[in-house]
């Protein structure tokens, strides 16, 4: 599957960032081959189960020009990459405790010409700023999560979507959410749960969410 499904769900895409998504197959594909940072068997399968699936974020909230949001367990840099490119002038923090996983997000920042993605090699829960909006791609369970970004996101909001918390989970999570609300202090009418099949018609998105918690 090539960049044309990125195409299909988002036309918009202006030539600079077509030219970038275009390229991440290649560079990610090359990167691979030295650190495994995606599963061998997800490369081919790169701009749907990773880029697309990083972008159905923007499904729920489209990132105003000065907007800071954090990527916590990055990775290789979803879903900042794919973020940083649909939305250039936001300003993108990408954290993880993995120094070579870093190392990779940095070299394809660079390859890319991706200059609003600030790199962080370390742990969420150490991090002083504060974010509009801490998003999470199946890092660790909801409750560990909300504890380690907890008290880092700014109060005042600007966008139409309230400032919070934005995970990539799948599956049923109920019991997660239940675990969270019990630990924290948190209503259940702060949750939102997103079914991505109602954005994009794959397969690989039946069973895979969106959970929103305004903080």
């Amino acid at each position: 599957m090539d960049y044309s499904i990125i195409r299909k769900y988002f036309p918009q895409i202006d030539t600079v960032a077509e030219h970038q998504f275009k390229q991440l197959k290649d560079i990610y594909s090359c990167w691979n081959e030295r650190i495994n940072v995606i599963s061998r068997k997800d490369i081919n399968c790169l701009y749907e189960r990773h880029v697309l699936h990083s972008l159905s974020i923007a499904k729920i909230v489209s990132f105003l020009p000065g907007a800071e949001a954090l990527d916590v367990g990055t990775g290789g840099g979803f879903p900042s990459v794919p973020l940083a490119i649909m939305f250039p002038e936001t300003k993108f923090t990408a954290i993880d405790s993995v120094g070579k996983k870093i190392k990779v997000l940095e070299n394809v920042c660079s390859e890319l010409n991706i200059n609003n993605i600030k790199t962080v090699h370390g742990r969420a829960e150490n991090m002083h700023e504060k974010f509009d909006f801490i998003a999470g791609r199946a890092v660790t369970n909801l409750s560990d999560f909300y504890t380690w970004i907890n008290g880092k996101i700014k109060k005042k909001s600007k966008h139409a979507l309230p400032n919070g918390i934005i995970c990539l989970k799948g599956g049923n999570l109920d019991s997660e959410i239940n675990c969270m609300l019990k630990k924290h202090s948190i209503s259940p009418s702060q949750i939102i749960e997103y079914n991505i099949s109602d954005f994009f018609d794959e397969g690989f998105f039946e069973t895979k969410k969106i959970l929103y918690i305004q903080s």
